[in-house]
């Protein structure tokens, strides 16, 4: 095998990921479905400028619920996978999130979500709408979007948006059935045909990079948008409340007058500990709310939970419900009909029923199931020799890698460990510029019984190998080899796709 050039070599072994290094690998995307046929318009998907902004909050010191067992594993590799890097980019968002740093890690999250939601996505991140005006959480942080242009670029962001994209496509496939069920059956309860009002917008985002159990929903003028993080569960019963409110909201706008001649009604909620004191001046919204959780409790058959809504503070809640009972036995949609919920309500009933109600002290949370955390099996014997080879492999402390991994061909006889002692050995070879012994490694573990991701990573290092010497045919015929390995990742099928179209270089 003739010379290779050191630059190309070196750009081979840093190029290409040592197992199970970079970020990580899920299976290829899917279609990404509508949540209802009804209405093509309401999507559920993965946001470029959400998870940029994201992105850059974790690299700048953002640890909200980090250790969590419902944290997704591709914030955990991301993060690592920035701080290895040393970006310049990096020391200025810190710089910015720390001037800016709230006590309370929800509200730290909620506005740069806001944030996240109001600007266009790369190359330069600036509003979508110069015009508008921008809610306080929003304008907060202003100036932000030169930092997260920066960032983009120089951490090659774009890169790893693609390689998230099978994890999106992951939960999109979980919530797509019952978001879509949850969307049928409040418009169906609503009596709607269409998801709402013509030009306004209802969208889900994925977020794979905030603290986890989390559905965050944000309206801008005619937008509804819904912000779910990771969980154990789809977190249905969330999403389908924000969406009640894509329903619901215009129509308390619109009847805001036939509402506030209940107004007196809302002297109730004063006295609830548990109630935000928006909705204590509020009481359109106040009674919104109301509706809506009336509206849950009809709909799940639960008439406790409007009992316990009462409770917190939304004291409509059981007075709306037995109008939601007269509403069901009639034909009219609920646009047309909404006027009559609120002219049933009796103010002498309603004083008898909060004569003796005991207001809670805090609101109620929904119980969100934990992920169960699996420990590992222990290793023992030759693949604990393996991992520790590994991990010095990993610190790049080569000289002990590769008498570890020589150690691990004499502890066991079983071929697919001798094919990743051999993998990690060619790896070492090819990072202390010696090209020749790690393609003629590399070639051992084909030999061997490699498990799929050894295999297609060992021809894709021969292929670059093979570019780097000018072999172009070689190298061309070891790409489709690794194109071959089936169920081979993702990055590695990328990589020699691109690696056929065109020859390795820097």
């Amino acid at each position: 095998m003739r010379r290779i050039s050191y630059i190309l070599l070196t750009l081979c072994a840093v190029g290409l990921p040592a197992l199970p290094q970079g970020l990580p690998q899920a299976r290829p995307p899917v279609r990404r479905p509508t949540v209802t046929a009804a209405d093509a318009q309401n999507q559920l998907d993965g946001n470029e400028a959400l998870f940029t902004v994201l992105a850059a909050i974790n690299a700048a010191g953002y640890d909200d619920q980090i250790d969590a067992a419902s944290t997704h594993v591709f914030r955990h590799a991301l993060r690592t996978h920035l701080a290895a890097r040393n970006l310049d980019s990096v020391f200025e968002l810190k710089r910015f999130y720390r001037d800016h740093k709230l006590q309370n890690p929800n509200a730290e999250l909620n506005r740069y979500i806001s944030y996240a939601l109001l600007i266009n996505g790369p190359p330069d991140f600036g509003y979508r709408d110069p015009d508008m005006v921008r809610p306080p959480d929003a304008t907060s942080i202003e100036g932000l979007s030169p930092l997260l242009a920066a960032f983009y670029k120089e951490a090659n962001l774009a890169e790893a948006w693609q390689q998230a994209q099978p994890f999106y496509d992951q939960i999109i496939e979980q919530y797509h059935e019952p978001v879509a069920r949850a969307v049928l059956q409040a418009n169906a309860y609503a009596r709607s045909t269409t998801s709402g009002y013509l030009g306004r917008r209802f969208q889900i985002f994925i977020d794979l990079l905030g603290a986890p159990n989390q559905v965050q929903s944000r309206s801008f003028g005619d937008e509804y948008f819904i912000v779910v993080t990771p969980s154990v569960e789809p977190q249905i019963d969330g999403v389908r409340h924000a969406y009640l409110h894509y329903l619901v909201d215009p129509l308390g706008l619109k009847f805001s007058e036939d509402i506030n001649k209940k107004h007196a009604l809302g002297d109730y909620a004063q006295g609830a500990g548990a109630l935000d004191e928006h909705y204590k001046t509020d009481f359109v919204d106040l009674a919104t709310e109301s509706l809506i959780k009336a509206i849950e409790s009809r709909l799940d058959r639960k008439p406790a939970a409007a009992d316990q809504a009462m409770k917190e503070g939304f004291v409509l809640a059981p007075a709306l419900a037995e109008q939601l009972a007269i509403y069901e036995k009639q034909e009219v949609a609920l646009r047309l009909y909404f006027p009559n919920l609120f002219a049933g309500l009796d103010f002498k009933r309603e004083e008898q029923r909060m004569a003796n109600v005991e207001f809670a002290a805090s609101r109620s949370t929904r119980t969100v199931r934990a992920a169960e955390i699996v420990k590992p099996p222990e290793l023992t014997g030759a693949a604990k020799t393996l991992a520790d080879a590994e991990q010095s492999f990993t610190n790049r402390d080569l000289d002990r890698a590769k008498q570890i991994f020589t150690r691990v061909l004499e502890e066991t006889t079983e071929q697919s460990l001798h094919a990743k002692a051999y993998y990690g050995l060619a790896r070492v070879a090819v990072l202390q510029r010696d090209p020749e012994t790690g393609d003629r490694l590399f070639r051992n573990v084909l030999e061997l019984q490699p498990d799929t991701e050894t295999k297609a990573w060992s021809w894709l290092y021969l292929a670059r190998l093979a570019d780097s010497q000018g072999d172009r045919d070689q190298a061309v015929k070891n790409y489709k080899a690794a194109l071959a390995v089936p169920e081979a990742p993702e990055s590695v099928r990328q990589a020699a796709l691109k690696g056929v179209a065109e020859a390795f270089k820097k």
